[in-house]
């Protein structure tokens, strides 16, 4: 996967994050596959503005899970989110920055190029 993939802009993919293992094979990359129905493919940098939005809409991603492996995030943290639920916080207007050369190009699918830039 990691020898393979791209990012949003045509080049390798990069890491998301090394301090937490994101990702949806929790290896620190935006990877995604079959089994990841969610498609996690937006290295987000979580601002908590979007941690509370998340959390209202039922996805708590500030509550340690270790028993999934999941520390919980806070503010600054780099997270690998689902394109769907990147693109609705756009849509409320609370989406939070992302890196661009870490967001699989399959995110394109979802959500614009253009809309992700502007986020960068």
């Amino acid at each position: 996967m990691a020898n393979s993939a791209k990012n949003v802009l045509g080049t390798a993919l990069e890491p998301c994050c090394n301090q937490i293992k994101a990702g949806f094979y929790r290896d620190g990359f935006c990877h995604t596959g079959d089994a990841d129905l969610g498609r996690h493919v937006v290295c987000a940098v979580v601002t908590d503005t979007f941690l509370q939005y998340s959390l209202e809409r039922g996805n708590d991603l500030i509550t340690p899970r270790p028993e999934w492996d999941f520390p919980g995030l806070k503010p600054g943290d780099r997270w690998c989110l689902c394109a769907s639920r990147w693109k609705e916080a756009y849509e409320a207007g609370v989406a939070p920055p992302v890196l661009l050369d870490a967001c699989h190009e399959k995110a394109t699918e979802i959500i614009s190029l253009e809309v992700l830039q502007a986020y960068e």
